[in-house]
């Protein structure tokens, strides 16, 4: 092995092998601006806030039975940063058209798995569209990481970084390999030993704790093993490979707020609720039968500290089944039927069980996670991610971002993704839609706004309601 590679985490080698001609597996975002930015501030901020992170600065090395990151001798920003500008006066409907053909397109394996495009001539504006490859870092963090580009105010102070220069790792002998795995093994499991027994010191049931935990995830394994597939529904077809991207104009997030405080829950069950009621309006548009025992969407679970700066890339984050029971009409009883659900999953070692199982994967046979993946996509017909995003707008490059969207990718057979994200008092909506799937993106996203509208005029209702109860 060269010195100037580094082995792939097993996790991150699963998503790298996920990648397929019908489901590139990159994380695809698009930010409007409300002016056109400076080239050069660009490059500069990517330069200095960006680049920081070494991983975007290495290519993918796969040799079949192993995966390794090596710094690319030849790059350049120019490979990676592009100007392009829509025709005439370009609408939202022309930049979501810009999107789905890039979010279509995968990204050049010689090279580190990014790209950017600076987009001029937006509605007066600008937008910046960015792709990045699954097996850099989850989404979750890649969201930070892009945050981390923006800032408080149009005009901050850029300090200069000065480049790291990685000096060449000194070359091990096997044996001295060997010796170092071997003190690494030992001091790790005499940690794991003092850790246990101080545990019991301090709580003397935590060996029975342990174990209760142990068979909680064993429970959690088989329950997701035995889970039955999806029904077939227009959700579930084999996949083109063409994308189809849009978004809602964004929701008042004081409005989400005060919907899920009168309904006695979270901004989450809210919005899982109003994602419940788009899919139910969209069936009945298509005079499509509603499954019995609703449908259900893959979402990603944070693993990483939050509360923490990101200081490594890298895939921290499990998979959990949230079950939408689109077949609950009455936007309350949908409300506590999502919240009943949720609180169910909050119990659960889901999150982690997928997680060891990618974990797990990534280490075996290419073929072996095929078929686990075919197995596990078949129990969800979408991919849906709700991300918290900062409560004050930010500027890029002195630029002010009107509205950030992202998207994770599909995997297997999944060919819709979901995403929501709060930003600056409001909540944004987007979705991507293989075109093999007879559904609308832009109808979607007009379902959504009036989900939303139906469960909090339910929620005040009710609210007004309780008064008059407690009189009579």
């Amino acid at each position: 092995m060269s010195p100037t590679q580094t082995p792939m985490s097993a996790v991150d080698r699963a998503w790298l092998r996920m990648d397929t001609p019908q489901n590139p597996m990159m994380i695809c975002g698009v930010w409007t601006l409300d002016r056109p930015v400076s080239m050069d501030r660009l490059r500069r901020t990517l330069e200095e806030r960006f680049l920081r992170f070494n991983r975007f600065r290495q290519r993918v090395i796969d040799t079949g039975d192993r995966a390794y990151w090596q710094d690319d001798p030849l790059f350049d920003l120019d490979n990676h940063l592009h100007q392009i500008a829509l025709p005439g006066k370009a609408d939202k409907a022309e930049l979501q058209k810009l999107v789905s053909d890039m979010n279509s397109t995968s990204l050049d394996f010689r090279r580190p798995l990014w790209q950017m495009h600076y987009i001029d001539n937006y509605e007066g504006g600008s937008a910046l569209l960015i792709r990045i490859h699954h097996c850099i870092a989850d989404g979750i963090s890649l969201v930070r990481v892009m945050l981390s580009l923006t800032d408080k105010t149009p005009e901050p102070r850029l300090s200069k970084v000065a480049s790291k220069r990685h000096s060449k790792p000194h070359r091990r002998s096997a044996v001295q390999k060997f010796l170092h795995r071997a003190v690494d093994n030992a001091q790790t499991a005499a940690s794991q030993a003092r850790l246990f027994i101080q545990s019991v010191r301090e709580e003397p049931n935590y060996p029975l704790k342990l174990a209760s935990t142990a068979s909680g995830v064993a429970l959690d394994l088989i329950k997701l093993g035995l889970a039955p597939y999806e029904p077939a529904t227009g959700l579930k077809q084999p996949l083109s490979g063409r994308k189809h991207v849009a978004w809602a104009d964004p929701l008042d997030l004081s409005e989400v707020k005060a919907c899920a405080k009168a309904l006695g829950g979270t901004i989450n069950d809210a919005l899982l609720c109003t994602v419940t009621g788009a899919l139910q309006r969209h069936f009945a548009a298509h005079k499509e039968t509603i499954p019995e025992c609703g449908i259900r969407v893959a979402v990603p679970f944070n693993l990483r500290p939050l509360d923490q700066p990101i200081e490594t890339l890298g895939n921290q984050f499990g998979l959990v089944l949230v079950t939408l029971p689109v077949e609950v009409l009455d936007p309350l009883m949908c409300f506590r039927q999502v919240q009943e659900n949720m609180n169910r999953l909050k119990r659960s070692y889901q999150a982690q069980v997928t997680y060891s199982l990618l974990d797990l994967f990534g280490r075996g046979p290419d073929i072996i996670e095929r078929r686990a993946l075919d197995l596990l996509s078949n129990k969800a017909s979408a991919v849906l991610t709700n991300v918290p995003g900062p409560k004050d707008a930010l500027y890029l490059a002195g630029s002010k971002l009107t509205q950030p969207m992202f998207w994770v990718p599909q995997s297997g057979t999944i060919g819709i993704g979901m995403s929501i994200l709060s930003y600056a008092g409001t909540v944004q909506f987007g979705i991507t839609v293989d075109k093999a799937i007879h559904a609308d993106p832009d109808a979607v996203m007009g379902y959504f706004r009036e989900s939303f509208q139906a469960l909090s005029h339910a929620a005040l209702a009710g609210r007004q309601g309780e008064p008059e109860r407690r009189a009579g």
